[in-house]
């Protein structure tokens, strides 16, 4: 009886575990970068000029925005929107990484981070 009971009670956690991972995966998690799909989207070439824009503003510089080469969002309190832009500086063309907070629902985004790369 003892081995039965072990053995059920083996096959209903392995049972969860896999049931967990399968319906997890879809739904997606909070806090997991995911690849945006579309970075001709007229919103994220929007966040990108935005990151420019402000990043120009913060250090006094004259980067003009190109596009976004590619990029990531990722839920938390709102949606972060790491991109990879590509700008001008002169004559110079480089690729930037740029972090950007948004609430759309407020209309607030905050740069948080942009560094060349």
């Amino acid at each position: 009886m003892k081995t039965q009971t072990q053995t059920l009670i083996l096959i209903t956690l392995i049972s969860f575990i896999a049931l967990n991972g399968m319906f997890a995966a879809p739904l997606g998690r909070t806090g997991g970068w995911k690849p945006i799909k579309d970075i001709k989207n007229p919103h994220v070439k929007e966040i990108g000029q935005y990151a420019v824009s402000q990043h120009n503003k913060d250090v006094k510089a004259n980067l003009k925005f190109i596009q976004v080469v590619r990029g990531e969002t990722q839920v938390i309190s709102g949606e972060n929107y790491r991109l990879i832009i590509l700008a001008k500086d002169g004559a110079a063309k480089n690729n930037y990484e740029a972090v950007v907070w948004e609430k759309a629902w407020q209309g607030y985004m905050n740069l948080t981070s942009f560094k060349q790369v």
